[in-house]
């Protein structure tokens, strides 16, 4: 069974548009977080959000587009051709004997928010223009909004796709699934997230779930695994990679390889109040074992970082007694972009690989009192130099959804 090879990769971010461009904020601890500005929040309990600022739809698609997506597909389509560049891929260069080149090659993108504002804009149109308004030609094109189908369009990847939705961790599932895909025999596979949710509706729905912070201060607003942390920051953006088969990118002459997806894991938690403990940690243990590796084995961990005191403390359990106290360096970049939902976990596989290339790991922005009793060998105040081997991403989404991914080395 060949390897799934990551040949390709671009994020768009609050923090920076382009892989370069966000791990140098990532390192040198530039967030992007202040107050949300498309729209009057003066009136909301929370203000603050990471807004990707610079990004301009109209350099990166066709005017006819436009009109017909949502933001977080704006980004969603940048990307994925932002990645392919990357990879060295053009549409027709990857097919097997006797098969054409666009059913080599797939789509799986994952996304829990988007289609707010394209909704919020059509039902501006509908109150402005009456009932007539309402059309087939509205309903199709709600339908091509979705990420998976506007990447598989635009650069005719035939191959097989989806689109998965598990909030926070939807977005590492996607990679999963690409592995698999990989596996199964299509060459190549866009894989990431996306999200953005930074208009009225969206605002208000992510308000109500109780876990946006309240802080007025950036620096203070998301604290991951703080003493004072009081809840995450909403952010928007996410990552895309180019998975392939290793094979596949070894005839083509790929440029590059950042690394290899090793393992893959996805649980659900118990429902509440059944007094049983979250699937989290039985989640890094068969994502180790699906990887064929061991706990030693892993040089750093890319938390999911919730920022709720509850979910961190229950986080830093599952790591303690996988790891064991202070068995492992973990850090969570996020706190510089706020927390990208769908598009929150591949950006921590994109930071998790760039770590494995430079060997160095990012550090937590802003946390600075972690409690004793989480035995966490947090990563704070600076960058931490360390030849990084393998690294384990966790990303959880809200009713239970738990996913881990093992990265390693190219070579490794």
């Amino acid at each position: 069974m060949s390897d799934a090879v990551i040949t390709g990769m671009s994020v768009a971010s609050p923090i920076g548009l382009g892989t370069e461009e966000h791990w140098k904020s990532v390192l040198a601890g530039r967030h992007g977080i202040g107050e949300v500005d498309r729209f009057d929040v003066s009136g909301y309990p929370s203000r603050l959000a990471g807004q990707i600022r610079g990004f301009e739809a109209a350099d990166h698609l066709p005017g006819r587009l436009l009109p017909q997506t949502d933001v977080s597909t704006r980004y969603a389509l940048a990307m994925a051709r932002w990645a392919l560049e990357d990879a060295g891929v053009e549409p027709g260069t990857t097919a097997g004997p006797g098969a054409p080149a666009d059913y080599d090659m797939g789509v799986v993108v994952s996304s829990a928010q988007g289609g707010f504002d394209f909704t919020h804009r059509e039902f501006r149109k509908l109150w402005s223009q009456g009932p007539e308004y309402v059309s087939v030609y509205e309903s199709f094109a709600w339908f091509y909004a979705v990420d998976t189908g506007q990447i598989s369009i635009r650069h005719g990847l035939r191959g097989p796709s989806a689109a998965l939705v598990a909030e926070q961790a939807g977005g590492l599932d996607a990679v999963g699934h690409a592995r698999r895909t990989v596996r199964r025999g299509t060459r190549l596979v866009v894989a990431g997230g996306v999200d953005s949710a930074l208009d009225p509706w969206g605002w208000a729905a992510q308000l109500a779930g109780g876990r946006v912070s309240t802080a007025r201060e950036p620096e203070r607003a998301f604290l991951p695994f703080d003493r004072d942390a009081g809840g995450h920051v909403p952010g928007e953006g996410g990552a895309i990679l180019v998975v392939e088969d290793a094979d596949s990118a070894r005839e083509r002459g790929a440029p590059r390889r950042y690394g290899r997806i090793a393992g893959h894991a996805a649980t659900f938690d118990p429902p509440p109040g059944s007094g049983r403990p979250s699937a989290l940690r039985r989640a890094v243990e068969l994502a180790l074992a699906d990887a064929g590796r061991t706990a030693h084995d892993i040089g750093v961990v890319f938390a999911d970082a919730a920022g709720v005191p509850e979910l961190d403390r229950a986080e830093a359990e599952a790591l303690r007694a996988v790891f064991g106290p202070y068995g492992v360096p973990v850090t969570a970049p996020k706190a510089l972009t706020g927390r990208l939902y769908g598009g929150g976990g591949p950006v921590d596989l994109l930071c998790a690989l760039l770590s494995l290339r430079d060997g160095v790991v990012p550090h937590t922005a802003h946390t600075a009192r972690v409690p004793e009793d989480y035995g966490l060998d947090l990563v704070r105040d600076e960058p931490r130099g360390l030849p990084v081997r393998s690294a384990l991403v966790l990303a959880r989404g809200r009713r239970g959804f738990n996913s881990a991914v093992v990265v390693t080395a190219p070579d490794s």
